[in-house]
């Protein structure tokens, strides 16, 4: 395949994709110039790495998953790490991920989205990728651990959330 082609071939699979790519900037970044910069940041990663994709060994959405998270990760490191750096997820931030306007507020969907900010990167990619449904092989493939490890850390993780939305339907916080 020659480089027009290529970036064609690239352009059309970005214009699919692309959504993916707001959802992980949405998740580790912080303020809409923070997300835009690092989709912005992901997207050249994706063009410079296009050339080593092989579709026979992952599919794109796989690739893609893998590449965002790392850079988005690699963000994350750079820019002074977790604690206390995001806002909370609010409307607009959900009308950015899902790509539509988000319905009335629903104040469990708030807490699962504090819950999710509140995760380190790992299980905050771990999480992401689960809410999009992706499989358990498809997850372990991205994050690069196995399966049965997958199905551990969101089996804790839910644990430590029905334990958080407990605590707040008994106390009302």
């Amino acid at each position: 395949m020659g480089g027009k082609a290529d970036q064609q071939r690239f352009e059309a699979l970005w214009r699919e994709h692309r959504g993916v790519v707001l959802k992980v900037a949405s998740v580790y970044a912080r303020g809409a110039e923070e997300r835009l910069d690092l989709a912005q940041e992901i997207g050249a990663q994706l063009w410079r790495s296009f050339a080593s994709f092989d579709e026979r060994r992952a599919k794109f959405s796989t690739w893609l998953y893998r590449i965002a998270l790392n850079v988005a990760i690699s963000h994350l490191r750079r820019t002074g790490g977790e604690a206390g750096r995001f806002e909370p997820l609010d409307e607009g931030h959900l009308e950015t991920i899902a790509g539509e306007p988000a319905a009335e507020p629903d104040e469990r969907l708030d807490a699962l989205y504090t819950f999710i900010g509140e995760l380190d990167a790992l299980n905050r990619a771990l999480i992401l990728l689960y809410l999009e449904d992706r499989s358990y092989a498809e997850i372990a493939e991205v994050l690069g651990i196995s399966a049965t490890n997958v199905a551990t850390k969101i089996n804790r993780i839910k644990q430590r959330l029905r334990g958080r939305m407990t605590v707040a339907a008994t106390t009302g916080a």
